[in-house]
């Protein structure tokens, strides 16, 4: 009788073990766990438990698989008997060396092997105990292996897979969502968002690809932060420490000092408005007090000619009555 459930994902989106679509499992990180090791990690992510160890950069024999030019990586990745509830077959296998590969493939971007030629990096990744997304644990695992080695890097590697249950995507497949969904896309990316490990097992539109590609890069940058803890918890000093404090006070200061020059600007603006307002009032009744005293100049003008006209006219009559009066006379 199959196991799989009736429904993955609940009326309120709620998957079988709590979480949401877009949120990752707990992951957990221990650096260092191997003292032979030359950088070493621990990781255990919802039921996943992997140890990632890395050896070397060191002379590669035999001699005719050495690099002049660089150093190569090899990546194994493998997993133990008692890994699963039936016991596997111990030893390599068709499926642990594809994934080897491309897992491998994963870290040419990033490690900088220019500076080790003819000689080798080997990657060992083992689980221990598997519950779905063992790849991409152990690629995450093994980045900071390589970091704990001293092994020099561009920058971080990060994995996480997307799939397709009850017919909506969600990121981070737990064990009955990887062997009963529509579909599994594990993914590797840089902290750019340069993607260097793509797979699909399954049947996905165009259109779905895309999106989930969006939702594993923002998965992706939560497993980033809990590297960079970890790495800052070994490696860090307090003094770093309290940089990276200063540095996040300092940009809430700058985040809260453009917001107050924002609104600043805004109340000048608010203000210079205003004073042009109250300015073009000043120019129009300026404006409208030049007519009303070029009106009044200009009545009185008028009253005024008119004054003269009527006052010249008796002028004019006494001059007639006398001329008359002499030619009466």
């Amino acid at each position: 009788m199959s196991d799989k459930p009736e429904k993955f994902i609940d009326e309120n989106g709620i998957r079988l073990d709590g979480r949401r679509v877009d949120e990752i499992r707990p992951m957990t990180v221990e650096m260092g766990v191997l003292s032979r090791a030359d950088g070493s990690c621990y990781l255990e992510w919802g039921n996943n438990k992997v140890i990632a160890a890395v050896y070397g950069p060191r002379e590669l024999h035999p001699r005719r698989l050495q690099r002049p030019g660089e150093a190569l990586v090899r990546y194994r990745y493998n997993m133990a008997a008692f890994s699963v509830e039936d016991r596997i077959r111990p030893g390599p296998s068709r499926r642990s060396t594809e994934i080897s590969k491309v897992s491998g493939e994963a870290f040419e971007p990033v490690v900088m092997k220019q500076y080790y030629p003819s000689a080798v990096i080997d990657v060992f990744a083992e689980v221990l105990q598997a519950d779905a997304g063992t790849r991409t644990a152990a690629i995450n695992a093994a980045t900071l292996a390589l970091v704990d080695a001293g092994i020099p890097m561009k920058g971080l590697v990060a994995a996480c897979a997307v799939g397709k249950v009850d017919g909506q995507l969600v990121i981070d497949l737990n064990k009955p969502e990887d062997n009963y969904g529509d579909a599994d896309l594990p993914i590797a990316m840089t902290e750019d968002g340069d993607i260097t490990l793509l797979q699909m097992d399954g049947n996905l539109t165009a259109e779905e690809i895309t999106k989930g590609i969006e939702m594993v890069r923002v998965g992706c940058e939560q497993i980033f932060a809990i590297q960079k803890a970890a790495l800052l918890e070994k490696f860090g000093t307090a003094e770093e420490e309290q940089v990276l404090e200063d540095a996040e006070l300092q940009a809430e200061i700058m985040s809260e000092e453009e917001e107050a020059s924002e609104t600043a600007e805004e109340d000048v603006a608010v203000e210079e408005s205003e004073d042009l307002e109250d300015t073009e009032v000043e120019e129009a009744e300026s404006m409208f007090e030049e007519d009303v005293a070029e009106f009044e100049e200009d009545e009185e003008e008028s009253a005024n000619e008119g004054e003269e006209v009527i006052t010249s006219e008796p002028e004019d009559e006494e001059s007639n009555e006398e001329e008359g009066e002499k030619y009466e006379q």
